[in-house]
């Protein structure tokens, strides 16, 4: 099979990484090595290229440079939001609420926070996966110290009223963790906003590199603490030990600065070709159902059903097209 048969259509699993990404990321293999908590002058432009990064990825979203941890990706973010929140506010309460439709990620990470004693309410959703913000108020309790909620699923690309489950968890002064995983680079969201408290990124969904993420922390209005799941060397303030990933790191600061500047054109771009993909396949096929909801959605997100057709067949009736049936992290 030819390179030019091939079609990539699974950007919701991993995006390539933009060729503008990877000439930025170059220069921190070879010429810049050094590790940014060192003092010579290789440790100083790493240190500098990191937090220029971290600008760029705290911009991205309506932070502060300072309220940015850099992480291994998405999952460990989260890890570090739900597990750091319950193990230092264990005193005040040790209630979780969050929805059935989660990254398992989050989910699995609250069955096993449960497993430990947590309590965990898991919230349904409505036909379009939606979660109710007043299903979430409802679910608060005196002992409620985190809401954890996805911004933009991962599967059928619905979105969540963050805004609005925000406000209910600042009026409750419960603590607001938002999955920004999927959204990042497709749609704005502004964390002051929104209320959000901590927030989990990761650069591979957003034309960046695999391998580096990043946990939005509040630091004021309320300063969300945590405890930290990593020990050693005290990096990221002491909320995450380890060597900085300086090339990744990099790549997912440029990565930010080019979402900033060419988002809002490219959901135009992408949402047109969804809109015609959909035409074309539905003037062509009866029996087909599109999944999510209408409007609030990701851009470039199509999930689609076919009346007894089973998913598996189309994939390997397509092996040059790549598509999904679910969350690549699902079927790992």
């Amino acid at each position: 099979m030819s390179e030019d048969a091939r079609i990539y259509l699974d950007h919701h699993a991993t995006t390539p990484v933009d060729p503008r990404v990877v000439e930025t990321m170059v220069p921190f293999w070879s010429e810049v090595p050094g590790n940014a908590a060192s003092w010579h002058v290789f440790g100083r432009e790493a240190s500098e290229a990191v937090e220029s990064a971290r600008e760029a990825v705290g911009a991205v979203i309506g932070s502060e440079a300072k309220a940015i941890l850099f992480t291994s990706g998405a999952t460990e973010s989260a890890n570090l939001a739900l597990q750091g929140v319950l193990s230092f506010y264990k005193e005040k309460g040790n209630h979780v609420v969050t929805t059935r439709t989660e990254h398992p990620a989050v989910f699995d990470c609250c069955r096993a926070l449960e497993a430990g004693g947590a309590e965990v309410t898991v919230l349904d959703v409505d036909e379009f996966g939606r979660v109710a913000p007043e299903a979430v108020r409802e679910a608060l309790t005196d002992k409620t110290v985190l809401v954890s909620v996805i911004h933009a699923n991962n599967e059928i690309g619905t979105l969540n009223d963050v805004p609005a489950i925000g406000q209910i968890a600042k009026e409750r002064e419960v603590l607001f963790h938002v999955d920004a995983a999927q959204s990042l680079g497709k749609i704005p969201l502004d964390v002051a906003d929104a209320g959000i408290d901590l927030l989990s990124l990761s650069a591979h969904k957003a034309y960046g590199p695999k391998g580096v993420g990043a946990l939005y922390c509040r630091r004021r209005n309320p300063r969300v603490r945590l405890k930290p799941v990593l020990f050693g060397g005290g990096h990221e303030r002491g909320f995450r030990s380890g060597t900085l990933n300086v090339p990744g790191i990099v790549g997912f600061g440029k990565a930010c600065e080019i979402t900033v500047a060419e988002r809002e054109e490219e959901a135009i771009r992408v949402s047109g070709f969804r809109d015609l993909l959909l035409s074309e396949i539905t003037s062509a096929l009866d029996g087909v159902t599109r999944n999510g909801h209408p409007t609030e959605t990701l851009p470039g997100n199509l999930n689609l059903s076919f009346a007894g057709v089973d998913g598996m067949e189309i994939l390997q009736g397509l092996p040059e097209i790549a598509l999904s049936l679910g969350s690549a992290c699902t079927s790992a």
